[in-house]
Parts: C-alpha cells; sequence; structure tokens
C-alpha cells in the first residue's frame, strides 16, 4: 500500500461546536477520499472517543463551551506522552497569542475559518503525512530496539555458556562436575543479595564464579588427579593454580573479567589470614572471593566425589559454624544457614546426575 492509500485510510476526529463546520469539513474530506472520519460538536466527548479509536489527526476547535480546545489539547498531551501529537487548529481568531498557547499545547498547524478547500485538503494532507512517516520511523525503531533486545540476550547466554564451558574444563580435570560450577555459582548470587549486595553485582558473581578454578587446567595430572595426600612439594604446585587462574584472566576491561580475576585470585584466602597465596585478612580479601569462597566449600563438602562421600548438610553446616572468623566471613557463615531452604532447592534442581540415577 502507497502512502497516498495509508493517509486516505488514517482515522481523523473533527472537534468543533458548530455543526456547519464539521459538516463542511466532512464534505471536503470526503470528497478526497478520505473514510475514516468521526466527529463531535461537544468537546467533552474527544477522551472516550480516544478510548475506542487511536487516532492519526485531530481537527480541533479553539472556542468551544465546556472545554477549550486547549483543554483537549491538554488531555491529549497524556494520552501522547513522548509521541508525535496530530493537531490541526480551527480558529476564526487568528492572533499571536492564540498560535503561541497552542503551538505551546503541541498543536502543528492551522486552519482558519472560514475554511478555504484547497488550503483545508493540502494542510489535512501535510498533518497526515508527517504523522504516518512518524509512526513509521517509531515502528521501524521499535523493530530495531527489538532486535538489538535480541541480539544482546543471545550474546549474553552465549557468554553465560562460554563461561561455564571454561570452568567445566578445569572441573573435568579435577573430577568435579558442571553442576558443581552452577551450583556454588548460584550459592554465590544469592549470598551475595542476602549480604546486601546490588542485584547488578550478584549477576556479576554469577557469572564470574565459574570461572573460579580456571587455573587448575595448569597443574599436572599426577598432583591434580592424585588420590592420596599431596607432599610439600606438591602442595605447592597445587597452591599455583590460584595465580595461573589470575593470569589466565588478567588484562580485560570489563567489570565481568576483572570480578573473575578477582574470586580466581581470593577465593582460597581465608578470614584470619591462614589461607593462600597471599595470606590476605578479613576484608582485605574482596567480598566476592570471601562469598565464593564458602558457596565453594558448602557445595565441595555436600557433594560426593570419588575419593570421599557426601558430607550430610548438618554436618557441613556444623564445620562452616565452627570456621566462621577463622577460615569464613563470620557475617556469611549465618547468612548461609538463614537462606538454607533457597540452597537446598538449588542443590536439588542441579544434583549431579550420577546421584540423580542412584535415586531412581
Amino acid at each position: 500500500m502507497d502512502l497516498k492509500q495509508h493517509i486516505l485510510q488514517a482515522a481523523i476526529l473533527i472537534v468543533d461546536d458548530e455543526p456547519a463546520n464539521v459538516k463542511l469539513l466532512e464534505k471536503i474530506l470526503q470528497r478526497q477520499g478520505y473514510r475514516n472520519i468521526q466527529s463531535t460538536c461537544d468537546s467533552r466527548e474527544v477522551a472516550p472517543l480516544c478510548d475506542t479509536t487511536r487516532f492519526d489527526a485531530f481537527l480541533l476547535d479553539i472556542r468551544m463551551p465546556h472545554l477549550s480546545g486547549f483543554d483537549v489539547m491538554e488531555q491529549l498531551q497524556q494520552r501522547f506522552r513522548g509521541d508525535y501529537l496530530p493537531v490541526l487548529v480551527l480558529s476564526a481568531q487568528p492572533d499571536m497569542e492564540t498560535r503561541l498557547k497552542a503551538l505551546s499545547l503541541g498543536a502543528k498547524d492551522f486552519l482558519t475559518k472560514p475554511f478555504d478547500q484547497l488550503e483545508a485538503v493540502t494542510r489535512i494532507h501535510n498533518l497526515l503525512e508527517v504523522r504516518l512517516m512518524h509512526n513509521q520511523v517509531r515502528d521501524q525503531n521499535r523493530l530495531l530496539e527489538q532486535q538489538v533486545k535480541t541480539r544482546t540476550d543471545e550474546l549474553y547466554r552465549t557468554r553465560q555458556e562460554v563461561i561455564r564451558r571454561l570452568g567445566l574444563a578445569a572441573e573435568y580435570r579435577d573430577n568435579e562436575t558442571g553442576n558443581h560450577i552452577i551450583r556454588m555459582s548460584k550459592y554465590a548470587q544469592l549470598l551475595a543479595l542476602a549480604y546486601g549486595l546490588t542485584e547488578q553485582d550478584a549477576e556479576i558473581i554469577l557469572n564470574a564464579a565459574p570461572m573460579h578454578d580456571i587455573g587448575k587446567i595448569g597443574i599436572p595430572d599426577r598432583i591434580l588427579l592424585k588420590t592420596g595426600k599431596l607432599d610439600p612439594e606438591e602442595w605447592r604446585i597445587m597452591q599455583t593454580h590460584v595465580q595461573m587462574g589470575a593470569n589466565i584472566l588478567s588484562g580485560s576491561p570489563t567489570e565481568l573479567m576483572r570480578a573473575a580475576r578477582t574470586i580466581a585470585q581470593h577465593h582460597h584466602e581465608k578470614w584470619d589470614g591462614s589461607g593462600y597465596p597471599n595470606g590476605l585478612r578479613e576484608e582485605d580479601i574482596s567480598i566476592a572471593g570471601r562469598i565464593c569462597a564458602l558457596a565453594d566449600v558448602f557445595d565441595a563438602l555436600t557433594s560426593q566425589r570419588p575419593y570421599k562421600p557426601a558430607w550430610t548438610v548438618e554436618e557441613t553446616l556444623a564445620y562452616i559454624a565452627s570456621e566462621s572468623g577463622k577460615h569464613f566471613d563470620p557475617k556469611l557463615a549465618p547468612l548461609l544457614k538463614k537462606n538454607l531452604p533457597e540452597i537446598l532447592v538449588i542443590k536439588s534442581e542441579y544434583a549431579d546426575p550420577e546421584l540423580i540415577r542412584d535415586s531412581n
């Protein structure tokens, strides 16, 4: 359909308390092929009419009883907030004060009474052409915004998938499962919110936490997969996974990767300074690192592994309570117990596949 046909199908509302003026404008428009025309001589009916029809143009008189044209335009401003207000003012008083007030309320053009037919047709056509072109641009912008949102959502999901797979690469080398990094990252997000961090910060921790052990990629299998206790030299090598992880994740300007690097470097530090690699104490350890340390230990202890049975939740909570103020931030440990119902929902929803099979 071409622009002319769109214009002829436009919805027009004529508002004038003089029936003769209304009839004249109706005839002028009908002769030009306009068919979607409504009219009223009572300005109070404009609002109810707008409830049922999305008008493309208002031919609006100024001097009317009940509600003036100015009053009607104030109503229309509320309905067309942020949109193009297609008002053509009908007035027998083209004085500057009237024009300026009408323009300030959103009027786009003027038609002086008595009407000249050619002028009326031209001004109405021009108003509708601008209105319809505005609608096309608006609709195109909305489509583009939706496409951008869809693409952004896709990139976000892809980023999450890449992050999880990077974390999974390290976990597989350590006899862990992919569900471990999902569970601990979701525990970490929950704890971050309970601690009082913003939703944005908690989401960054959720997305960064899966990479906390990425440095284990660089640990030799003879150490990483050893079932017995590590000797002092092997333990020293194992500890280097923290710095290797930080090195892998360093150099990025993004907030997410900076958070991931911090978590990788801090998740083995302890509140009392006995952790590694730098022996940081208390709040010198980043809050993201403290949160992920607790989330990681909780999941590790309550999960079955080839080298150990799963601890019960009660045993794990007792251990964490005993380590509060030593290994763990004393403000965080109680939050784990307080939010245990939500923690257990996550634990059940992302249970390891082999454990699900065993329970059937």
